[in-house]
This record gives C-alpha cells, structure tokens and sequence, in this order.
C-alpha cells in the first residue's frame, strides 16, 4: 500500500509507468501478432525448398532456430525501449514536473498571505508560442494578481471606512464632552449639531451596507419597460426643493418618442438620484444642472451636466472609485459618503449598461452619462 501510495503521490513514476505500460502493450501485441503469423509465412517461403533441404526435418529445425531469433530480438527490443522510456521519461518530467511544482510552492505562499508571488512563464507570449503548461502558468499569475489586487482593494476599504466612520464619531464626541465639562451650552443649535453628525454616521452606515449589496449582488432587479423620461421627471420632482434652497437652476432636455428602457424603476431612479444629487452638490450658488436624454443606436442615453467646480482629467478614470476624492484634502463633511458614484457604477452595469464621466478641467463643469438597453 505504501508503494502504490508513493506511486500516485508522484507524477515522474505515473509517466515512467505510463511508457513501460505502452511498451509492454507493444511487445505483447507484437509478440502475439509475431506468432500467429510468423509460421505461415515461413512455410510459404520454405515450400519451394523443402526437396533441397531434407524435408520436414530441416525445416522444423530451421523453424525453431528462426522462432527463437525472433524472440531474442524482441528481447532486445524491450530492453532497449525500457531504457529508452527511463531516459525519455527523466526528460518530459523534468520539464513537466518542475512548472507543476512551481506552482505548487506558489500557491502555498499565496495562500499564506504572500500575493506577491508569480511563476515563471516558459515560452514567448510576444509570439504566441505556449504550450498548455505556459497557458497555465499565464492563468495562475493572472490569478495571483486579481487577488493580490482584491486584497489591497481590502485593506484601502478598511482603511477607508475607518477613517470616515472617525469624522462624525470624533464631532459627536466632542459636543458630548463640551456638553458634560460645560464648555458647550446645552441648547437647540449644540443637539442639532450633534444630531446631523449623527445623521450623517447613519446615511455613511445606509450607504456602505448598499454598496456591499451591490458589489455582491445580493438583489434581484425587477426588469420591466420603462420611460426614462418619467423617471427623470420624477427626480427632478423629488430634489427640485433642494436645488431651490442653494440656488441652483434644475432643467431637462428630453429627446421626444424615446423608446422604452429594459430596466428596474427603482434602482434606476436611485441612480438618477445620486447623479443628480452629486451634480447639486459640486455645483455653486447661481450654477445650473441639466439632465438630457436621447437615443443611440439600440440604448438611451442620459446625461447629467453642471457648471460646478468640474474634474481633472488623470482623476476621471477613478471617480467611481469608492471613497475616492479628487481634492484629498477635502473633508467629507461636505460631501457625500464617497460611494455614490460607485453604488451607481454597479446598478448600471447590472443593467447591461455603461456609465462615465467627462469634464473640461477645473471650473469648467462636469458630464456624467449612462446607457440602457432598449426594452424591445
């Protein structure tokens, strides 16, 4: 049991194995073939020359003489073959075992936490010229790197999430603590403060949970035929209020006839709403957001322009990542919680869509635009 354990732990003794088993294969189908044919055609050939040779007797020797030849040929024969499959054998392991142990110790140290590690690629990728253990070298280090990226991508959200969640917590504790030593009067405006804190910690909790629901999918989106011109409608309804109190004019441009949308009403709403509601708050007093629809090819397309503080252009490519922030500096108290943009990213894609923004640069606006696939 201990040999045969040995002997399916080892790869190198399977492919030895595997050629004396298609050498012996051979010799016993050679052998087999050898003796049923060998006779026939030895008497077909001694025929003619049995009167000259003695007769029976002369033949039978040379038959037997003849029989044995062939046996000590295929003697040789397999002799010969076994050393050549230890020889061969030596030489295909070595060049089959060593990328498998390569791997192996790799993904040992992966899994001990070390993402850093790669594997050695044999081959010319530039030409195309791998063979299945580089292909398979290729797909582990391709591995290795989306999770030696999710576990960075943990750490930054850790990080993240504990530096937002200390903001509001270090103002509620501070009012708290003006409050007991008396330094804070106990009246309206000191527990509004501290209220909106504690408003804001709760709106970073809502948006964090959503977030880690959206990343992981755990919904189902209800697709039904919608117009998207209702839907922009009703947010501009819902959030008119708001741009009224900062000043800021609210518009649409909605393209006539729009064909109906294969979308979920309330998640697309919930992405017009953090669009337009971002839109609101990087756009100053006395600025203007305006939504447009209108149809490409077999999608529509909405677009949310400002004329607020705009974006860099090498910051454009990050802004639906989470808690990103174009101004680091920037405190959070007035912004959003930091994943707006992201929430919204993975409802559209949901969708089958896309979503991307474009600014002119700083004081020059900014357009953030998605795409949904028509319902028919």
């Amino acid at each position: 049991m201990n040999v045969l354990s040995a002997i399916r732990r080892r790869l190198g003794v399977k492919l030895f194995l595997s050629y004396i088993l298609v050498i012996l294969v051979g010799v016993i189908v050679l052998g087999t073939t050898a003796e049923m044919a060998v006779p026939s055609a030895f008497e077909r050939h001694l025929a003619a020359m049995q009167g000259m040779m003695g007769g029976n007797r002369i033949s039978q020797s040379l038959f037997g003489g003849f029989r044995d030849a062939v046996s000590e040929a295929l003697g040789i024969a397999a002799l010969a073959a076994s050393l050549a499959a230890v020889v061969v054998s030596l030489l295909v392991s070595r060049q089959v075992i060593a990328p498998i142990r390569e791997m192996r110790t790799a993904s040992q140290r992966i899994a001990e936490g070390r993402y850093a590690e790669r594997v050695h690629v044999r081959g010319n990728p530039a030409r195309n010229e791998l063979d299945e253990l580089a292909l398979l070298a290729v797909s582990f280090n391709q591995m290795a790197t989306k999770l030696e990226q999710t576990e960075n991508m943990r750490r930054q959200l850790i990080g993240d999430v504990t530096h937002e969640l200390r903001t509001p917590l270090t103002a509620i504790k501070g009012s708290m603590e003006g409050l007991m030593d008396g330094v804070l009067p106990a009246e309206p405006a000191t527990f509004r403060d501290i209220y909106a804190e504690a408003d804001r910690l709760q709106r970073l909790v809502d948006d964090l949970q959503e977030l880690s629901r959206v990343e992981a999918q755990a919904y189902e989106l209800d697709l039904k035929p919608v117009a998207i011109d209702e839907l922009v409608e009703g947010v501009v309804q819902r959030l008119g209020r708001q741009f009224k109190d900062k000043g800021v004019d609210l518009g649409t441009d909605l393209a006539q006839d729009l064909p109906l949308v294969l979308a979920d009403s309330d998640r697309i709403r919930q992405v017009l709403i953090n669009l337009v509601g971002n839109a609101l708050q990087y756009t100053p007093s006395g600025g203007q957001v305006s939504i447009r629809t209108s149809q490409e090819d077999h999608q529509v397309r909405v677009d949310v322009r400002d004329t607020g503080i705009g974006v860099p252009p090498e910051h454009l490519p990050h802004l639906f990542t989470r808690f990103y922030r174009v101004d680091k500096s920037r405190s959070r108290a007035g912004g959003g919680s930091g994943v707006g943009l992201t929430i919204a990213r993975h409802l559209v894609e949901a969708h089958g869509g896309k979503i991307w923004a474009s600014s002119l640069g700083e004081g020059k606006g900014s357009t953030f635009s998605f795409t949904l696939p028509l319902a028919v």
